[in-house]
Order: C-alpha cells, then structure tokens, then sequence
C-alpha cells in the first residue's frame, strides 16, 4: 500500500459520494463498502472496462458493492467508470 491511506480513503470516498445512485458507508480496511440500486449489474459493467474485482458484489450483503482502494492513479479510473456507468440515460426528445 502507498503512504497515505487515510487521506486516498477520504479523497477515493468523497469522489463516490459524488456520483448518482451510489452511497458508500462507513468502511474499514482497504476497501469502500458502497450501496448501489443493481450491484450485480454495476459490479459487472466496471469489471468489464476496467479488471476483475475492480468491484465486488460480497455475498452475505444485499445492495451493497465492495471497492477495493488501490493507489490514486487506479482509483481515479475507477471514479471515472462509476461516473461513466452511473450517469442517467439521456432523453430522447422526438420532433
């Protein structure tokens, strides 16, 4: 693990908290405990851009997601996925 760990936790958790429809809990550890509304499916479409076990569905929770902390340069591609997979459908407007 890198040198400051609290501070990439508190950085990693507050870009999160940013996103629609995610709401990560307090955690200890090296990883984000997160509630999603489909974490299968969240867990699922990361894992596929990024790396198995990028995120992780742990069995005995329901509408939980498990986020491991890595070093700040993976972390922000995380961010930037969750953003990416979380963001709401666009309206499609017919004339």
């Amino acid at each position: 693990m890198y040198g400051d760990h609290a501070g990439e936790k508190f950085r990693f958790t507050s870009q999160i908290a940013r996103l629609p429809n995610l709401k990560p809990l307090p955690s200890v550890g090296d990883w984000i405990m997160v509630e999603a509304k489909d974490p299968s499916t969240l867990a699922r479409k990361v894992c596929r851009r990024l790396w198995p076990g990028a995120v992780k569905v742990p069995r005995e929770t329901d509408g939980l997601v498990r986020i491991p902390i890595g070093e700040p340069k993976d972390n922000d591609k995380v961010i930037e996925v969750l953003r990416d997979v979380t963001k709401p459908p666009r309206k499609r407007y017919v004339s």
